[in-house]
């Protein structure tokens, strides 16, 4: 008996540390993504779409929520190293990535099948949208706002959809959708290569 309890002790200790290190590399390849962002159409030139939360997405359905926000806290510190806003596009990217992988994870934990993951993961995209509108009002522009003005941010919105009239226009017109769409794509790209990648990360 205490032999085989030692046993299962040396293989969970063996889990934990795979655990750890995957989660490290997939937060390193999200901190990479992060680094390559494009610009997109219908969206003004300062926004930039980037797919990082993908790894988180993957970590939360293979290994649970918890590393899945791990990915995102990773990533968002080693790109703290290359900032330009002190630290506050990382926090909100956070923020974002969280409330993405959070409810992913969760949903997937209780009903592992594709219809879970289908389901945690578009509750995951629709949080994430709907925090996205406080989170760029309150935290994002008003640090962009130190470095354009306001009125020339409205503006390169208006130049797109003449109806943006505030702030809070651009926001509901723009960045809620593109946000949503952002997190649609993360999930279409998991579910083309989560089955392929699932074993490898999992040590199976």
């Amino acid at each position: 008996m205490a032999q085989q309890a030692k046993t299962l002790e040396g293989r969970s200790g063996r889990v934990n540390i795979r655990k750890l290190a995957v989660t490290a590399v997939l937060g390193a390849v999200a901190a990479a993504l992060y680094f390559v962002g494009f610009h997109v159409p219908f969206m003004p030139s300062f926004i930039q779409l980037d797919v990082s939360e993908l790894p988180a997405l993957i970590a939360a359905f293979s290994m649970g929520p918890l590393s899945g926000v791990a990915v995102c806290l990773i990533k968002n510190l080693v790109h703290l190293l290359a900032t330009s806003t002190g630290g506050v596009g990382e926090l909100s990217n956070f923020l974002l990535g969280a409330a993405f992988v959070l409810p992913a994870g969760l949903v997937y934990r209780m009903k592992k099948d594709r219809v879970g993951a289908l389901i945690g993961a578009l509750a995951g995209a629709v949080a994430m949208a709907a925090l996205s509108l406080p989170v760029n009002y309150f935290i994002i522009y008003p640090v962009y706002f130190n470095f354009l003005p306001k009125e020339a941010i409205i503006q390169a919105y208006q130049a797109i959809n003449p109806n943006v009239n505030s702030l809070l226009d651009a926001l509901i017109w723009f960045n809620v959708p593109f946000t949503f769409v952002k997190g649609l794509l993360s999930v279409v790209v998991t579910f083309l290569i989560y089955k392929r990648i699932s074993p490898v990360i999992k040590g199976k």
